[in-house]
C-alpha cells in the first residue's frame, strides 16, 4: 500500500475551512466551560458586589453555596443529557444547553437579590453539565481523524484559557470608578457591606462584576450560532437509521463525493460501531429494553468484580483531582492570598490572575508528552508537587498567622508555592484525570462507564466549592494539611492500584484487571466488521489509498477511526 506521509494535525485544521471551523467551535466550548469556572472567583471579594449582596459577600457558608451550586446543576444536567441527546440529537443537545446558559447568564448579570444569582447560577451549572458531556462527544464523532488529537488539545487548552481570560478581566473592571466602594474610604479599612448608605456606592460601579457575568454570553452565542450550520452526528444519524444522512455528512466532512472509497470506508467504520452497540446489548442482556436494560447495565458494575474495579480506580481519580485542593484555589484564590497577607484588594486580585497564566502554561507540556513519559509517573509526581506544595503553604500559615503584614516574605512565599501547586497540576491530574478513566473500560462498557466517573467529578467539585469557604474560616492552615494528605494518599494509591494504560490495547488491560471483556468486545467488532464489508481485524489494510487521498486525511487515519467513533455515549 501507498506510504505517502498524510497530512494531520494542526496542519489538517488551516487546510479545510469546515475543519477548522470544528476546531473554533471546539475551543469555544472548552473557553465557555473554563470562563464560568473562574469568573465568581474574584467578584466575590469586590467591595461594589458586596454592597448589592452581603450576605454573600460575609458569610463564608452562604459563598460556599453561591460558588457550589453551579456545580450541583452540572451535575444533574449531566446526568439529563445522556437520554436527552441520545434522543433528540448531540446538535440539539448543544443548542439547548446554549439557550438555557443564556438565561442564567442574563439572570446573573441582572440580579437584584440573592434569588436571581443563585437561580442563574444553578440554571448555568446545568448547561455547562450538557455541554461537559455532548461537546467532547460531538467534537468525537463528526471530527476526521487527522485532527482529533488537535481537537482535543485544543478543548483542554481552551478550558484554561477560558479561566484566564476570566481572572483578568475580574482583575481589569475591579477599577472603574475606584478600587473601593466608597470614595473616602480610608487605606488599610476593613469594608462592611452593611454600612452602604442606601444610595449605594459613590466609587467602585457596579459594571465591576455585571459586566464579567454577562461576557459569558458571548462565547455561548458563538457556541449557538456555530452550530447552525454544523451537520447532525453521522454516528447519531446511523443510531437512527438515518444512513443516507450520515453518508452524506461524512462526505461533507472528507471534501469528497459519497461514492468516494475513503468515504465508503469511514461510513462502514461508523456503520459497524452502531452495529457493535446493538450486537453488545443483544448478547450481553437477552430480551431486555428501556429501563430495564439501563438498569440492569448499571448494576453489572458492582456484579462484576473486574468491571467494579475499573470503575473504582476511574471514580476514585475523579476523587482524587478534585481533592488536590485545585478548584477550592481556582474558586476561592483571592480569599487564599489574603491570608497569606497580601495588602489590598488589588494585589490579591493580580496575584490570582497569574494562577490563570501558570495554569496555562504548564497545561503545554501535558498536551505535548503525555504519551512519552506514560500516566503513572506524572500522575506520582504531580501528587508529590502538589502535596509540599500544600505543607509548606500550610506551616507558612501555622506560622505567620496574624504576623504576615510584618513578614511580606513568608507571604510570597507562600504565594509561590501556590502557583507551584498549580504547575504540578495543570501537567498531571489535570488532563490525566481525565485521560485514564476513558482508557481502562471496555467499549461495551464505555460509554456508562464514563457517564458515571463524570459525574462523580462534578459531585466532588461540588464538595470542594461548598466546603472551602467554612475549612478557611474554622480549621484556617488546617485546610491545606488536609489537601496535602490527600497528595499523599494519591501518591500511595497510583503507586500500587493504577495501571499504567501508555500504550496498552483492550486485551492487554483486560490481563490487568484478569478480565476477558476486551478480548470478547475485540471478537465481537471482528465478527460486525466483516457483516459491513470491513476487514475482521484492524491490522488488515485495505489497499486503496494514493498521496493525494493521504493529503487529506489518509487510509491509515480511516482505519484507527473505529476505535474512536466508539466514543462515550453520555
Amino acid at each position: 500500500m501507498s506510504t505517502a506521509p498524510k497530512q494531520g494535525g494542526l496542519k489538517a485544521l488551516w487546510s479545510n475551512k469546515f475543519v477548522f471551523g470544528v476546531a473554533v467551535f471546539a475551543s469555544m466550548g472548552g473557553f465557555l466551560f473554563g470562563y464560568d469556572q473562574g469568573v465568581m472567583s474574584n467578584l466575590l471579594t469586590t467591595e461594589n458586589f458586596g454592597a448589592q449582596f452581603p450576605r454573600i459577600y460575609t458569610d463564608a457558608d452562604i459563598k460556599g453555596w453561591v460558588v457550589s451550586i453551579l456545580q450541583l446543576g452540572a451535575f444533574i444536567g449531566a446526568l439529563f443529557n445522556g437520554p436527552f441527546a441520545q434522543r433528540f440529537s448531540r446538535k440539539y443537545s448543544m443548542m439547548t444547553a446554549v439557550c438555557i446558559f443564556i438565561v442564567g447568564s442574563v439572570l446573573q448579570a441582572a440580579a437584584k437579590n440573592e434569588a436571581m444569582i443563585f437561580v442563574g447560577r444553578i440554571l448555568a451549572g446545568f448547561a455547562i453539565g450538557m455541554l461537559s458531556h455532548v461537546v467532547p462527544m460531538y467534537q468525537s464523532e463528526i471530527s476526521p481523524p487527522e485532527i482529533r488529537g488537535s481537537l482535543v488539545a485544543l478543548q483542554q487548552f481552551a478550558i484554561t484559557v477560558g479561566i484566564l481570560v476570566s481572572f483578568w478581566l475580574d482583575y481589569g473592571f475591579h477599577f472603574i470608578g475606584g478600587v473601593t466602594c466608597m470614595k473616602n474610604a480610608k487605606d488599610g479599612e476593613v469594608f462592611d457591606p452593611y454600612k452602604v448608605p442606601a444610595s449605594g456606592c459613590d466609587g467602585q460601579k457596579e459594571i465591576t462584576w455585571r459586566v464579567p457575568l454577562a461576557l459569558q454570553i458571548v462565547p455561548a452565542l458563538i457556541l449557538g450560532f456555530g452550530m447552525m450550520f454544523f451537520p447532525f452526528s453521522p454516528r447519531w444519524l446511523a443510531q437512527r437509521g438515518r444512513n443516507e444522512e450520515a453518508l452524506a455528512v461524512v462526505a461533507k466532512l472528507r471534501s469528497l463525493p459519497e461514492d468516494h472509497h475513503l468515504v465508503q470506508l469511514e461510513y462502514k467504520e461508523i456503520i459497524a460501531a452502531v452495529r457493535f452497540d446493538e450486537v453488545s446489548t443483544a448478547e450481553k442482556y437477552p430480551g431486555m429494553g428501556g429501563f430495564q436494560l439501563a438498569i440492569k447495565q448499571y448494576k453489572t458494575f458492582i456484579s462484576s468484580r473486574p468491571l467494579f474495579k475499573r470503575i473504582a480506580i476511574g471514580c476514585l481519580m475523579q476523587v482524587g483531582q478534585q481533592f488536590t485542593g485545585i478548584n477550592a484555589i481556582i474558586y476561592y484564590a483571592p480569599t487564599i492570598f489574603s491570608g497569606l497577607g497580601l495588602d489590598g484588594n488589588t494585589t490579591s486580585l493580580l496575584a490570582t490572575g497569574v494562577v490563570g497564566v501558570v495554569n496555562v502554561v504548564f497545561t503545554l507540556p501535558a498536551i505535548m508528552f503525555l504519551d512519552r513519559f506514560g500516566r503513572k509517573k506524572l500522575l506520582m509526581a504531580g501528587a508529590i508537587g502538589m502535596g509540599i506544595s500544600h505543607a509548606i503553604v500550610a506551616a507558612l500559615s501555622a506560622t505567620y498567622d496574624g504576623k504576615f503584614d510584618t513578614n511580606p516574605g513568608a507571604g510570597w512565599a507562600g504565594v509561590a508555592f501556590i502557583y507551584f501547586l498549580i504547575a504540578n497540576f495543570a501537567y498531571s491530574w489535570g488532563p490525566i484525570g481525565w485521560v485514564l478513566p476513558s482508557e481502562i473500560f471496555p467499549m461495551s462498557a464505555r460509554s456508562k462507564a464514563m457517564s458515571i466517573t463524570t459525574s462523580v467529578n462534578w459531585l466532588m467539585n461540588f464538595v470542594i466549592g461548598r466546603a472551602t469557604p467554612s475549612m478557611l474560616r474554622d480549621i484556617k492552615y488546617g485546610t491545606y494539611i488536609l489537601f496535602a494528605c490527600c497528595c499523599g494518599l494519591m501518591f500511595v494509591w497510583v503507586w500500587f492500584f493504577v495501571p499504567e494504560t501508555k500504550g496498552k490495547t483492550l486485551e492487554e488491560m483486560d490481563h490487568v484487571f484478569k478480565d476477558t471483556t476486551g478480548a470478547e468486545d475485540a471478537s465481537r467488532m471482528a465478527r460486525v466488521r466483516k457483516e459491513v464489508g470491513l476487514p475482521g481485524d484492524d491490522n488488515e489494510r485495505l489497499d486503496t489509498s494514493d498521496s493525494d487521498d493521504l493529503e487529506k486525511g489518509g487510509h491509515d487515519a480511516q482505519i484507527d477511526n473505529v476505535r474512536t467513533m466508539s466514543t462515550p455515549q453520555y
